[in-house]
């Protein structure tokens, strides 16, 4: 589960205007408020300083990538503060939105930010539909097999609850057993962690977790605002900024993260371009 940067990759993060999200371990004391119409805290990609282009990097790209002269990045935009819509519902703004763009300057290529939901992101850099993935993906052993992986970032999973936590809940599977959790689909939430978290709980002798995945983080968050699921698995950071975006309506349970593993660019399996 480890990865590595390349030299363009940490030059490309060095030129990242929000690259101080990067290896936060308590989201729930980092994580910054909204800040005017694009909440998601970052700079609408246009808006980034110009960088220069690294000829030795853009040298080793792809022949179809270099000659299209752009890289189509796969992002599903319901995931602040790494990707959100601006306030025109149709640009991507958000942490990734600006790592890509600051990478397609040193690498000489146009940026196409592609929404998508989560779940049909890495099926669709398998079959050249897109390029990459970026949204804020986790690196496991399952999504090596089909993927290449940039890491950039350490995150690890909290739970969001409703205010003061009135069940008490956290990422202790003990205290979730026989409670309605929502994840997104594909995500290693939903996944990996919530079932063998019900697992530990009907190996105790206990209910098991009633797992229930969304296409969008929207709409699991919804689900909890709106009383129809007593908790959501997530990234730690992602979900104490959309907290905060949420004016308090949910909050990150209190805890350390949950196994903490990189995040990283999607990539197609042996790319050149990885």
């Amino acid at each position: 589960m480890r990865s590595t940067l390349n030299k363009a990759f940490v030059l490309a993060v060095a030129l990242s205007s929000v690259v101080a999200l990067s290896a936060c371990t308590n989201a729930s004391e980092n994580a910054a408020g909204p800040k005017g119409d694009n909440a998601g805290g970052g700079v609408p990609t246009e808006q980034i300083a110009a960088a220069p282009v690294d000829p030795a990097a853009a040298a080793l790209l792809p022949a179809d990538v270099k000659a299209n002269g752009v890289l189509k990045v796969a992002t599903d935009p319901t995931y602040p503060p790494y990707e959100l819509y601006a306030a025109d519902n149709k640009t991507v703004v958000g942490f990734d939105a600006d790592l890509a763009a600051a990478i397609g300057q040193v690498l000489g290529l146009k940026v196409e930010m592609v929404p998508a939901t989560f779940d049909t992101i890495l099926p669709g850099i398998a079959s050249q539909k897109y390029d990459v993935g970026m949204s804020a993906f986790s690196i496991t052993p399952e999504r090596q097999q089909n993927a290449d992986f940039v890491a950039y970032q350490v995150n690890g999973s909290g739970l969001a609850v409703p205010p003061k936590n009135p069940k008490n809940l956290s990422l202790d599977a003990m205290t979730l057993c026989g409670t309605k959790i929502a994840g997104q689909k594909g995500s290693t939430q939903g996944i990996q962690m919530l079932p063998d978290f019900s697992k530990q709980c009907t190996d105790a002798g206990k209910k098991a977790i009633d797992i229930q995945l969304f296409p969008s983080q929207s709409e699991a968050n919804l689900a909890l605002v709106s009383g129809r699921v007593d908790g959501v698995a997530a990234d730690s950071i992602s979900m104490a900024y959309q907290g905060k975006l949420a004016n308090g309506t949910f909050e990150l349970a209190a805890g350390k993260d949950y196994e903490p593993v990189p995040t990283a660019v999607a990539l197609p399996k042996d790319s050149p371009l990885t």
